[in-house]
């Protein structure tokens, strides 16, 4: 995996239901390195901190890999790296092969996968449509959000190296399955609970079905 871009928000105010809303889901590519830190990226927008930023939320990644897949179901919209929200745009990340709890060392950093992004209206509000958000979840390939174990900067074309694989542990590509299928495999859910690179909210909240 490599990064393909990295990229920061401003605060964007956008309309919902007759509401302003304070959002930093429009990122673009900037062309210096950027700061991974505990809770978030340095300089990059955090407005709702309810679901976005934090320990196991510090950065969120999405695969370059998929851009074509979405491009061909928007081909009128004004593509960019970034257009996903993500801190960083990796050529190669693939959510059936990384695993929650895997330990990689890019640029500066130490990272941690965490969990898959979980899709809100405001990825409908950038996409001109609500529908992507059901589209998004149906795909599965959601992108990754990652823990900040050592905090350092990051730039366009840093590789990444797996320095401690997870044990007994799940794919970001189950997990984000198992979080919105209505009947939950009891296998995974046990993998999901026992795992202490998700949140303990999350874990409770999935404990529930068991």
């Amino acid at each position: 995996m490599i990064i393909t871009s990295t990229n920061i928000a401003k605060p964007t105010t956008i309309n919902w239901q007759g509401k302003q809303v304070t959002t930093g889901i429009y990122k673009t590519p900037t062309h210096d390195p950027i700061y991974l830190g505990k809770n978030d990226v340095a300089q990059d927008e955090v407005t709702d901190r309810r679901y976005h930023g934090g320990e196991f939320k510090a950065c969120y990644l999405f695969s370059a890999n998929q851009y074509p897949y979405w491009k061909s179901l928007y081909p009128n919209l004004n593509w960019n790296w970034g257009m996903f929200g993500e801190n960083l745009t990796v050529e190669g990340l693939d959510e059936t092969q990384i695993q929650v709890a895997d330990i990689y060392k890019v640029g500066g950093a130490l990272i941690q996968i965490t969990q898959p992004r979980e899709p809100c209206f405001k990825l409908g509000v950038k996409f001109g449509s609500q529908k992507v958000v059901k589209q998004y979840i149906a795909y599965g390939y959601s992108g990754t959000y990652v823990r900040v174990l050592e905090e350092g900067n990051v730039k366009t074309g840093d590789e990444f190296t797996l320095v401690k694989q997870a044990n007994n542990s799940l794919s970001i590509y189950d997990l984000n399955h198992l979080l919105f299928a209505k009947t939950k495999d009891k296998t995974l859910l046990e993998l999901a609970i026992n795992n202490e690179a998700l949140p303990l909210k999350k874990r409770e909240k999935l404990k529930a079905f068991l």
